[in-house]
């Protein structure tokens, strides 16, 4: 998974970070996230770590508690062939059994077709850009923002 990201850090933009994490810190990541009880999946094909996603607090703030945020990164060998779906599906599906309402994608590069195809997908609707929010690989970079109702998303107050 480290290696994964890795590549994503230093030659793509799905991650703004633009020095890889060492192994440690990649380990204590997954132990925030597993420690909370939210959702982190692996992909497995042919006995090798495929890709990988996670999701995490939207944001710190109370009123958030309800929104996640999904992250996936998948092998660049293996891009196309159905591994990021499955882990999105399933994220998807984790997170409603988790009780959350919102699921959001802030998805680096408002260039990244891939990744903005995948989330429409699997049901996000695009609800906004933020220009040249970020500089990497010497160019500004947008963000754009994605999002899709869980369970009965805002129909109901939580836990009903």
């Amino acid at each position: 998974m480290q290696a994964i990201y890795a590549h994503h850090v230093l030659q793509g933009l799905a991650s703004f970070e633009e020095m890889p994490p060492e192994l440690e810190e990649m380990r204590r990541r997954h132990a925030d996230i597993t420690g909370r009880g939210l959702p982190y999946v692996v992909a497995d094909l042919a006995g090798t770590v495929a890709g990988y996603g996670y999701c995490g607090p939207y944001r710190p703030r109370s009123a958030y508690r309800y929104a996640l945020e999904d992250s996936v990164y998948v092998r660049a060998d293996v891009v196309g062939r159905g591994v990021g779906g499955a882990i999105l599906a399933k994220l998807v599906e984790l997170s409603a059994a988790l009780g959350y309402r919102q699921l959001v994608a802030v998805i680096g590069d408002s260039g990244h077709a891939a990744s903005i195809e995948l989330h429409a997908r699997h049901g996000f609707l695009r609800v906004g850009t933020l220009r040249s929010i970020g500089y990497k690989h010497g160019r500004w970079v947008d963000s754009v923002i994605m999002q899709r109702p869980l369970g009965p998303g805002d129909g109901t107050p939580p836990g009903r």
